[in-house]
């Protein structure tokens, strides 16, 4: 029977006071009974408006249908014929502004809960995978695939279905980018990651690791010397950006490129850790996105006293996720907006002791569509700190710019590449997600691997 219910049903999560102190995942999932009767909120509607806010176009009423019959297996396949990822998207896929935006639900009360249905279906079926999976029949040709990130996966297990010889040059020593060394695991457990990894090697894609293409190989080796036929990039984002104020070179001072990767990638907050980081008492996060409030709650599970993120613009304006925010509201995070860093202070060891902000206004829209922080002259205050995170955003790293030929890219680094079919200047070459847009969400960049991948067999399989 449907589910007229006006609210989805809440994900349970682990209580704030608890989860604050560990890295165990915070959303603890939804019950097969949950995952049904959300499933039967579905209205099934004949014009789909949900699939066209899905950047994979997941056929989501499909997919639901069979999980409001309890056929979660039938749910899984839906999904994963358009989903290289769909534990990962599940989890940190913003679905309040995609898919869910624009289920008609929503229109009256709260949208079906598809990301949280995704989650559940996904991790149903990686509960019980047989591992004996079948390799798709060999078409004869060879792709090679620069990151590992959501991207180069995508793009790498969309080409592996359809035969491909693909093999993943990846520079870090593990698989998965900005899934294992950028997202904490209290929200994206990285056993997760490396189950839907171990899926694509098992339909026969390689995964090289420590690999840095630009330096190993050139992109024009891979495809003179190496035998690849088409190369697509998706290394990512993972250049970072600075203020530029007077400070920022003492000791405590981290991008949270860098605090992110030690804490995530090398498991820093373990005893036996060998990676160092700062455990600081008072810590401040610059920047109000995704990765300001990753960045910030992994210093409170640091044991740091107080946690701050410093933030010029309103509450209103933040770019992170609801859900995110209001998770780091409820485990402590103290918000200081409408402010913004001008020096940071340090003490005769070079160590960092405080951050000088000033009170900001917030003018007329800019570019972005957000009002303009205007400085309020006069209104300097300080603010106690011995550690300081910049997360104010990441730039494409240009070592493979700069070693590829004919390769064109934009003043801020970014290569150039058509939005459909992610085309380079470069004949052969493709290229998406972060590498191209500069950083954005995960499901994005799923959305261009996967139109590069279907660019890539159209050019070889005309």
């Amino acid at each position: 029977m449907p589910n007229l219910s006006k609210q989805q049903h809440p994900m349970p999560t682990q209580d704030a006071k608890r989860r604050a102190r560990n890295f165990s995942e915070v959303a603890l999932g939804y019950t097969a009974e949950q995952a049904t009767s959300e499933a039967q909120r579905c209205l099934n509607c004949k014009t789909k408006p949900c699939v066209a806010g899905c950047p994979v176009q997941i056929d989501i009423p499909a997919f639901l249908t069979e999980a409001a019959a309890g056929d979660f297996e039938s749910a899984y396949r839906v999904i994963a014929s358009a989903s290289s990822l769909p534990a990962v998207c599940g989890r940190v896929c913003p679905q309040e502004t995609q898919c869910e935006q624009l289920c008609v639900r929503g229109i009256k009360g709260e949208p079906v809960a598809i990301g949280r249905l995704e989650r559940y279906v996904a991790d149903a079926h990686l509960a019980k995978s047989d591992t004996n999976q079948e390799q798709p029949a060999a078409n004869g040709h060879k792709v090679a695939v620069i990151g590992s990130g959501p991207a180069g996966l995508t793009c790498a297990g969309d080409l592996a279905r359809l035969g491909y010889a693909v093999t993943i040059f990846e520079a870090l020593h593990l698989a998965g980018g900005v899934l294992v060394y950028g997202i904490p695991e209290f929200r994206l457990p990285k056993a997760i990651v490396e189950q839907e990894i171990d899926g694509l090697r098992r339909m026969g894609v390689e995964i090289r690791t420590n690999m840095v293409i630009g330096r190993i190989f050139s992109i024009d080796e891979l495809m003179q010397e190496q035998g690849f036929e088409a190369v697509f990039i998706g290394s990512g984002a993972g250049l970072p950006r600075f203020m530029n104020i007077p400070g920022e070179n003492l000791n405590g001072v981290y991008s949270a490129n860098e605090f992110l990767t030690r804490v995530n990638l090398m498991k820093a907050y373990q005893a036996d850790s060998a990676t160092p980081i700062l455990r600081a008492k008072k810590v401040a996060v610059v920047g109000g996105g995704n990765v300001a409030m990753d960045a910030a709650r992994c210093a409170l599970r640091l044991h740091a006293e107080e946690v701050h993120i410093v933030y010029r613009r309103s509450h209103t304006e933040l770019p992170a996720r609801r859900e995110e925010v209001e998770h780091a509201e409820e485990e402590g995070v103290i918000f200081n907006l409408l402010c913004n860093p001008i020096s940071i202070e340090g003490d005769a060891q070079r160590n960092v002791r405080s951050i000088t902000c000033v009170r900001m206004g917030l003018g007329e829209p800019d570019a972005s569509g957000r009002r303009r922080p205007i400085t309020i002259p006069g209104s300097e205050f300080t603010l106690e700190a011995d550690c300081v995170i910049m997360a104010i955003g990441t730039s494409p790293n240009p070592l493979i710019a700069s070693t590829t030929q004919s390769l064109a890219t934009e003043s801020w680094g970014g290569i150039i590449a058509d939005a459909e079919t992610g085309q380079t200047s470069r004949p052969g070459v493709y290229a998406g997600g972060d590498a191209v847009t500069g950083a954005a969400t995960v499901i994005l960049a799923m959305g261009a691997g996967k139109n590069a991948a279907a660019a890539i067999h159209k050019q070889l399989n005309p």
